[in-house]
Order: C-alpha cells, then sequence, then structure tokens
C-alpha cells in the first residue's frame, strides 16, 4: 500500500473547511487543544506534563561541534541547532530558531507550514477545521497566531478521554503503509505509535505541484537502507549542499525506526515503558506519569522492572555504547568535511557533472547514514548496534568519496592535500560557509519583539470563543 494523498478527499475538506469558516466556526468538535481545560480532571497527568517545563537547559550542539555547520551548509540547520528540550517547548523552540527566521506574511520566509506539524495539538484542529490540503499551504508565518498550544493531552488522546489516538492523517498513513492500521494495533502498540507520530523521520511531499506535505519514506520499508532506496528513486533531495554541490538528504529524528528494529522494540518495550512509566503520588494513586524524560531518571519504574542489574551497572552499560558510537562518529563527521571542501574544490577546477556524480552520490549517502544514526536522540540507548553498523557504512561511503576525488583533483592538477578553513568554533565555521549571523539574529530578535505578540493577541481571541 503505498502511503499518499487521496486528492478528491483533499479537495473536498478544503471546501468544507471554507464553509465551515463563512459559517463562523472556530473550535473543533474533534480536538480541543488547550491541555490547562483537563487540569482538575486529569491532574496528576497535567501536572506531571507541565513538569516538562522544568527541562531548562538549552545546549547548542553547533557550538559543541562546528562540524555540524559545514555538514549542513546551504541549509536551515547550519545557523542554529539546539537540543530538543521537554514538550512544553515545543511551540516556543519552534518560534525562537533562526532557522524559521523572521518572516512578516503567509508567503514570506524560509520554512513551509509543515514545519508546525509535530509541535502542537492546534495542528490537528487545523486540518480538522480546514482540511490537510489548506493546512500546509502556505508559510510557516501563516500557523503563527493558529498554532500556540504546545505538545500535549489532544496529540495523544481522544477529547476528554484517557484513549490512545492517531492525530495526524499523514501519521496514520504512514502506519497502514507498514501494515499496522492503529484501530487494529495492541495497547502496548499503540503506546509507541502515539509517540511515532513525531519521532520518526519525514521529509515534504509535492502534491499538485506544492511542496510542503508531511509524509513519511515507509513504503518500501523502515531501515536506514530501504528509505535511502525510496529517496534515490525519486531523485528527491532537501537541499543541494553549498560546498560540495550535493543533492543532500536531511535526517529528522528517526527514534521510532531505530527503537522498533533494537532489542526493546523486538521484545515490545515501548515508549511508555521507559518514558513514560506507571509511577504512586504522595497519596498512593498510581498514573502514568508525563513528566516524559530520561528513563535512568525513574530507574525503579523503568529499567529495573525489566532488569536485575544495579543502576550503575546499567549507566555503565550506556556510556560504553554512546562513547563507541560518539567515536565513530566523530570519524565520520571528519572524513565528511574534507569530502565537502574536496569536492568544492574538484568544481572549482572545472570537473563536470558526470565526473562528480558518483562523488556526489557517495556523499549523499555518506552524510545521510551519519545523520540517520545521530539525529535519533535516544539511539544510544534504543539501539547503539544499529547506529555503530550505520555509521560504519557511513564511513565507507565517505572514504569512497574522497578516493574518487583524489583522482579527480590529481587529473585536474589540483595540489593536495585541500585546504580547510578554519572550523574550529561555531562562528568561524559560520562565517566559513557564508552566513551572515549578524543580521539573521538581528532580524529574529525583530521578528520576536514584533510579531510574537501579535500572534498571542489574535490566538487569545480565538479561544475566547471556544466553548
Amino acid at each position: 500500500m503505498v502511503n499518499t494523498f487521496n486528492q478528491k478527499s483533499v479537495a473536498l475538506g478544503v471546501l468544507v473547511a471554507a464553509s465551515a469558516f463563512a459559517a463562523g466556526a472556530f473550535a473543533s468538535d474533534k480536538t480541543e487543544p488547550r491541555s490547562d481545560v483537563y487540569k482538575d480532571r486529569f491532574s496528576k497527568q497535567y501536572n506531571s506534563w507541565h513538569d516538562t517545563a522544568k527541562s531548562t537547559e538549552n545546549t547548542d550542539l553547533l557550538a559543541a561541534d562546528p562540524n555540524l555547520v559545514v555538514l549542513w551548509a546551504g541549509y536551515g540547520f547550519a545557523k542554529d541547532y539546539n537540543a530538543p528540550r521537554g514538550h512544553m517547548y515545543a511551540v516556543t523552540d519552534v518560534r525562537n530558531t533562526l532557522r524559521t527566521g523572521a518572516p512578516r506574511s503567509a508567503e514570506d520566509g524560509p520554512m513551509p507550514m509543515a514545519c508546525w506539524s509535530c509541535k502542537s495539538p492546534d495542528v490537528p484542529r487545523v486540518i480538522e477545521e480546514q482540511g490537510e490540503a489548506a493546512y500546509f499551504s502556505g508559510k510557516w508565518f501563516k500557523g503563527g497566531a493558529e498554532i500556540t498550544n504546545t505538545i500535549g493531552c489532544a496529540d495523544c488522546h481522544e477529547k476528554g478521554s484517557p484513549k490512545l489516538r492517531i492525530s495526524r492523517p499523514f501519521a496514520e498513513r504512514a502506519f497502514d503503509t507498514m501494515g499496522k492500521p492503529f484501530d487494529k494495533a495492541s495497547r502496548a502498540d499503540k503506546q509507541s505509535m502515539v509517540c511515532g507520530q513525531c519521532h520518526v523521520e519525514y521529509y515534504f511531499e509535492k502534491v499538485d505541484g506544492r511542496k510542503g506535505f508531511v509524509k513519511f519514506p515507509w513504503d518500501d520499508g523502515v531501515t536506514v537502507d530501504q528509505m535511502e532506496v525510496y529517496y534515490d528513486k525519486m531523485n528527491f533531495a532537501d537541499w543541494t549542499h553549498k560546498i560540495s554541490k550535493t543533492p543532500m538528504l536531511k535526517a529528522q529524528h528517526p527514534g521510532y525506526e531505530t527503537w522498533s528494529l533494537g532489542v526493546h522494540g523486538q521484545n515490545n518495550v515501548t515508549c511508555v515503558d521507559c518514558h513514560m512509566p506507571k509511577v504512586t503520588n504522595a497519596e498512593g494513586k498510581r498514573f502514568t506519569d508525563h513528566k516524559v524524560g530520561n528513563p535512568f531518571d525513574r530507574f525503579e519504574e523503568t529499567c529495573a522492572r525489566c532488569h536485575s542489574q544495579s543502576k550503575e551497572f546499567m549507566l555503565g552499560q550506556y556510556d560504553a555504547g554512546m562513547a563507541k558510537v560518539k567515536e565513530l562518529k566523530a570519524k565520520a563527521e571528519q572524513q565528511l568535511v574534507h569530502a565537502h571542501f574536496e569536492a568544492g574544490a574538484a568544481w572549482s577546477a572545472g570537473a563536470t557533472e558526470a565526473e562528480m556524480k558518483p562523488i556526489l552520490m557517495d556523499i549523499r549517502h555518506a552524510q545521510w547514514r551519519w545523520d540517520y544514526a545521530i539525529a535519533s536522540h535516544g539511539v544510544y540507548a534504543h539501539n547503539p548496534t544499529e547506529a555503530l553498523r550505520v555509521l560504519g557504512t557511513a564511513v565507507d561511503n565517505a572514504a569512497n568519496a574522497r578516493v574518487k576525488l583524489a583522482q579527480l583533483l590529481a587529473q585536474k592538477g589540483v595540489k593536495q592535500p585541500v585546504a580547510i578553513p578554519d572550523i574550529s568554533t561555531k562562528a568561524k565555521a559560520q562565517a566559513a560557509v557564508g552566513l551572515n549571523m549578524k543580521k539573521l539574529v538581528a532580524d529574529k530578535e525583530a521578528f520576536k519583539k514584533e510579531v510574537l505578540p501579535a500572534w498571542d493577541a489574535e490566538a487569545k481571541k480565538r479561544e475566547a470563543t471556544y466553548k
């Protein structure tokens, strides 16, 4: 089964939505996006969910590893990339990141509406009210006053109920593609599928000539190799690398995929088992802790339910696996940084597209595999074995590209080794790839000051009409 849109249904949805808005309908009957509506009825769950606000640290990953700036040259992640924080910050962080720019209209700015798609229960609300095609149309700015409630109850639960649901139609289609329709899944499978609406690899598909519809590349399977074949068959690229001119793939956060292929996924240990365990409060009441976080912080309720070893032993195992993955990750990055600059030198020396095509394909595959392995934030626990395998193939592909480049550069009379600019800090790396960070930051600050208050005021006015 192919994961594609039913065009007639989408078109009908747009017409229905237009009629609804003309009649003055605002709040959806299916999705209540405001989590605080449930703070009394589901107080224990609500309070623990609200505790994700305690994840205040905003770690700058580009500052920690300036190689990333070069690897993402020409793409938004070279401007800004922070470690993920708690669910309470989903809307805040996507508003603040330099990747979304400083747009001033619905057709302005670097990012499409799709960039809101995993950030808020307002997303299913808007899709229900407007239809999927209408939701995805336009740029990110268009959703600013609509998408204001952070990840919460309605993303995972039916309205006013603990019953789990898939709230994104594109995720439902993807699970159907896998042969795992949500309504036929077990309770345990549903728990992980709900998380898998967002913690997955995805791309922006073209529908009716418009790019920006979220789709999971699972038509051929969920391994890194199968998704690579899928992307290659349709010549898809997220962007063209600024230095090497490689048609690149940007892995997102394939947590569901790496987990499902690992020892936990294969043994039906769900996301909830490790990240949202059953706990007992001071009154002796049992409930699911919605402060999604590190399982080691609640070891007795998570790991210790299955493992007899001590927390210290388990942490040692985790740290050892993480160290191996990080070591191989660094080797892949070093090879890729050199490959990009060497490819740039080959182009400057007059290399032809025919000469460069196999080289660029090696670079594309190498970086896709490197990115897939490290973009899954929990891979050190979910599947370090697969991460090491994938990173090994990334190193191999990058090395193959560099061997071919060395031969081509010699033919062109280019002196080797090719010089690499100073990229020892984030600032130096961003300057090396041509980013005007001073302007980007100034524009963003003005945007935050002038646009965000208007969005919030409009949202407050809209929500005052809700039942």
